[in-house]
């Protein structure tokens, strides 16, 4: 059994809560600015990036520096990249409508309402999410058998993301699909790809963090809330909300997975209506 030195732990908790903090009130005040909230979705990624720096540098000493690496690696690698692809997604566009309905429902002052639903409550669920980075980085031993497979897991995941994002990308860069559904590549597999994928990395990184029944528990409610936000949350079913009055949605939905990627069923609609070329 292995434990992790639980007097490291409390310090380090508290400097990963004050970065991803940070991350956010620097967004807000850009944001605030620039009146444009959206902005909050490219921090997510840059938090959680900074939140494993910090465990990272906290950690040393203390985790196994392997270990402590590719935790950190992984978490920076995954954030950053989200992030990026973010910016770029939403370059040149206005205000998410997300964030315009929820600031129209703020009593009294709206920068203030911002500050605390929209940014500090992120930063609080990057913390969240984060413990098994955070844990992992002070677990004394090697990589194991555990954490190749969340190693393994998180590539896959991180696969599926970045994949389906670029798949994405592409069909809306092209005007003939302006209007059309995406149902093509893991598009036709799962009609949500890159959560599958954020789903895949985050129970990756939690194996990494499992080298004890103490890690586990310790950290075992990261995953689960992760999971929740993008099959129960603000992911698959208030995207789905969003597209369910598209054109052609109802048939896709019928015959392409909500979440796990299986072949896509034949329908009526398919066999009627088959995809672009």
């Amino acid at each position: 059994m292995t434990a992790i030195d639980i007097g490291a732990l409390a310090p380090l908790l508290a400097a990963s809560a004050g970065a991803a903090v940070t991350v956010m009130l620097i967004t807000f005040v850009i944001g605030d600015a620039r009146g444009l909230h959206r902005i909050v979705d490219i921090a997510w990624g840059v938090a959680f990036a900074a939140v494993a720096a910090v465990s990272w540098l906290l950690s040393d000493g203390y985790g196994d520096d392997g270990r402590r690496a590719v935790v950190a690696l992984a978490t920076v690698l995954w954030g950053l990249r989200l992030s990026v692809h973010i910016a770029r997604r939403g370059r040149g566009h206005g205000e998410d409508p997300r964030y315009a309905r929820m600031l129209a429902r703020a009593r009294g002052s709206r920068r203030l309402y911002a500050l605390r639903t929209v940014y500090l409550l992120q930063g609080a669920l990057v913390w969240l999410v984060s413990l098994p980075v955070q844990v992992a980085s002070l677990v004394p031993t090697p990589l194991d058998v555990a954490a190749v497979a969340g190693l393994t897991l998180w590539a896959a995941g991180l696969f599926f993301e970045a994949t389906g994002d670029h798949q994405l990308a592409r069909f809306k860069a092209d005007p003939a699909n302006k209007g059309r559904i995406m149902d093509r590549g893991l598009w036709s597999w799962t009609r949500h790809p890159n959560y599958f994928g954020d789903f895949l990395v985050w129970w990756g990184l939690y194996l990494m963090a499992c080298a004890s029944w103490q890690t586990a528990a310790l950290t075992v409610v990261s995953p689960l809330v992760m999971s929740g936000l993008l099959i129960f949350g603000s992911g698959k079913r208030l995207l789905e909300n969003h597209m369910s009055r598209r054109p052609g949605y109802a048939d896709y939905r019928a015959r392409t997975s909500g979440f796990f990627p299986r072949p896509p069923r034949r329908t009526e609609g398919s066999r009627a209506h088959p995809p672009a070329p």
